[in-house]
């Protein structure tokens, strides 16, 4: 990997809207820094491109600090490009070579339609939280923490689940764009824990619903959503929600019937 500045071809896809059909714009960028964000170096490209008199390259940024899962993009074919547990923000151009050419790509769902050029609509996944993140707890002051207990293994668990940023390379990555991988992580984040139980059946069915109205795809255990996660948030959370759902469908079922006779 060079330490010295590259220079870098960029094709860019560019978009107008979700009806729009788009295209891969080439930019040719020099003199940039290994020691640049990936972002920053969007920043570069577009401060060329607008001094070319050109449109400025549209993507969604926020934070810049690996938080708020609002950078995405795929580089290269991969979510978030080639590094593990980053976002895009966190990527820099040292993993790159001098003369490399680098393809950009919005996140590729019919869930998340394409608002111009790499910035998406990833708002299926706030009606999906909408759904069922909630919790039965009355306000005030917190309450000590010695009257919740929590087991050690259940608060790591939950901690874990929690990490989620709701990027959605999950589903970037999943050739069915599955939205399993970030379903499982909030359905989990609170079944783990004693203030997630009294909605947790309630929870688990209207979220897996919202998922499928949404239009996201089914889950085929190939763990590409893992291995692209910026979080490391493990599948064996898609299992526990699948129990979870699976157990809730037939006490759900079996109150239909009890009423019913």
């Amino acid at each position: 990997m060079s330490e010295e500045n590259m220079n870098l071809t960029i094709k860019a896809w560019r978009q107008k809207n979700s009806q729009a059909r788009g295209n891969f714009e080439t930019v040719k960028l020099s003199n940039v820094s290994p020691d640049m964000s990936f972002l920053e170096m969007l920043d570069v490209m577009n401060e060329q491109l607008m001094k070319e008199g050109k449109e400025a390259f549209a993507f969604d940024h926020d934070c810049r600090e690996g938080i708020c899962g609002m950078c995405s993009l795929v580089i290269n074919g991969m979510p978030h490009g080639p590094d593990n547990l980053v976002t895009t923000c966190q990527l820099h151009m040292r993993k790159f070579n001098d003369g490399d050419t680098i393809v950009i790509e919005p996140w590729r769902s019919a869930a998340f339609p394409v608002i111009r050029d790499c910035a998406v609509n990833r708002s299926a996944f706030d009606r999906i939280i909408q759904a069922g993140g909630f919790v039965s707890i009355n306000t005030g002051n917190a309450p000590p923490a010695s009257t919740l207990p929590v087991p050690k293994a259940n608060a790591d668990r939950a901690f874990d689940a929690a990490a989620c940023i709701g990027c959605g390379a999950c589903v970037a990555a999943c050739k069915n764009a599955s939205a399993m991988l970030f379903v499982s992580a909030k359905v989990s984040h609170l079944s783990y824990l004693p203030q997630g139980k009294p909605e947790a059946q309630k929870r688990v069915l209207a979220m897996v619903e919202q998922m499928d109205k949404e239009g996201f795809g089914n889950c085929t255990n190939l763990f590409e959503c893992e291995a692209a996660c910026p979080k490391g948030i493990s599948v064996e959370f898609i299992a526990k929600m699948n129990r979870e759902y699976m157990c809730a469908s037939a006490l759900y079922a079996e109150r239909v019937y009890s009423a019913d006779a």
